[in-house]
């Protein structure tokens, strides 16, 4: 929650990948799983430093006692809420397509010489091999839209229209795919909006979400949670000469413009939740759009920028402690990476293979009910938050009243 965000590496993270011992992240989130961890530890480390003292033998089994305690009950909990959750193979479910165009970032995506025309081809032909007259909502990956527009002027574009061909085909099927938009401005309305060559106005760019519902009504979802470096560059606000070091990225680069909160999107019956990319990471962001209404979570990214490294599939992995979270599937559509669906334990449905084209589908059920992680979001970090301001502000008394005693002395 300040400039330098990087949840990306909070502790709790790392049970992504063992999802049975942290079914009580409906609860708590992954900041409880962040505690667990710190608690666990410094527990061991005072058995370990009681075990060298003879003196302190006693206290040493106490010890190992109640860190057994707490490295054992939460995975008992764990298991106990698995045996316990309700089988929703009987709700409404949702037939839904997940794409892997797998375009290379780096090489090909964005260049010049390949029209946005020949990858949503590309696209809309993968999307062929599984969509059919019941699917409900096929989904494509972040930036699939590669060039960039200003949203009022959609419908003079060659894409928009091949887009709208293409999904006449599949009159019942709604579209949620990854754009690169502009929207302009009288006045500077933000520290991203940058000024016209000619000096008419403003204009902010943004990472976009754009929904097409059966109607082929229109809806634009800006990203919020930026990347660093890249998307956002922290502290320009107020240091505007840090700009000049934001790194170039899929043809942007320097901070893009964001909502002013969470939202979602919605055909005539359902609403999901649009999470581009990085904001998969944000918990609490997530949990606010489930809070709003979200029936199913929908990602978008183009993982591809991470090579293949461990960035890829961590990004993937924590996604299943969203759906943990918040009871929720998620169907994920990477660029390349991998895309598929994860059910409400975090148990993986299906999954693609790196670095290749895959399309995938699967009927996903629609749920409704708000898990107390949900509804409250990171009560453990706003609660910490304070205990900590409390801290400092006791440190500081403390340190004050010391020098006053000495001055009096």
């Amino acid at each position: 929650n300040w400039e330098l965000s990087w949840p990306w590496l909070a502790f709790g993270n790392v049970f992504s990948i063992r999802i049975n011992w942290v079914q009580w992240y409906e609860y708590t989130g992954v900041l409880g799983g962040t505690i667990w961890v710190l608690v666990a530890n410094i527990l061991f480390f005072k058995v370990y430093k009681s075990l060298k003292s003879k003196e302190n033998r006693k206290e040493a089994y106490k010890l190992i006692s109640i860190a057994v305690g707490v490295l054992v009950i939460p995975i008992l909990f764990s298991f106990l809420i698995l045996k316990s959750l309700p089988d929703n193979s009987n709700q409404k479910s949702y037939e839904v397509i997940v794409v892997q165009p797998n375009i290379d970032p780096y090489n090909e995506k964005f260049d010049p010489n390949v029209t946005v025309e020949q990858q949503l081809t590309q696209f809309f032909n993968l999307a062929d091999k599984k969509a059919n007259t019941t699917t409900k909502l096929i989904i494509g990956p972040e930036t699939a839209i590669s060039q960039g527009f200003f949203e009022n002027e959609l419908e003079v574009f060659p894409f928009y229209r091949l887009m709208i061909q293409r999904m006449m085909t599949y009159p019942k099927s709604s579209l949620l795919i990854g754009a690169s938009t502009a929207l302009a401005f009288n006045e500077k309305v933000s520290p991203a909006a940058q000024e016209f060559g000619n000096g008419n106005g403003f204009y902010e760019s943004y990472n976009t979400s754009l929904f097409l519902d059966t109607n082929r009504n229109r809806t634009f979802i800006h990203k919020s949670k930026l990347v660093l470096g890249v998307e956002k560059i922290p502290f320009s606000q107020y240091l505007p000469f840090l700009e000049n070091f934001a790194l170039e990225n899929g043809g942007s680069s320097g901070t893009l413009g964001v909502e002013t909160e969470p939202k979602n999107v919605k055909d005539a019956e359902h609403t999901f939740a649009p999470i581009i990319c990085y904001e998969s990471i944000y918990g609490d962001f997530v949990a606010e759009q489930v809070r709003k209404g979200a029936e199913m979570l929908c990602i978008i990214t183009n993982d591809g920028w991470w090579r293949n490294t461990a960035g890829y599939k961590q990004h993937f992995s924590f996604a299943r402690l969203r759906a943990i979270e918040n009871r929720r599937w998620v169907a994920r559509s990477a660029n390349t990476g991998t895309s598929g669906f994860i059910n409400e334990k975090g148990e993986i449905v299906q999954s693609t293979e790196w670095w290749k084209e895959a399309v995938v589908a699967e009927n996903v059920p629609l749920l409704k009910q708000k898990t107390i992680y949900a509804q409250f979001g990171d009560f453990i970090g706003r609660s910490f938050a304070f205990v900590a301001a409390l801290i400092i502000i006791f440190s500081l008394k403390q340190k004050l009243q010391g020098r006053l005693n000495k001055t009096k002395s």
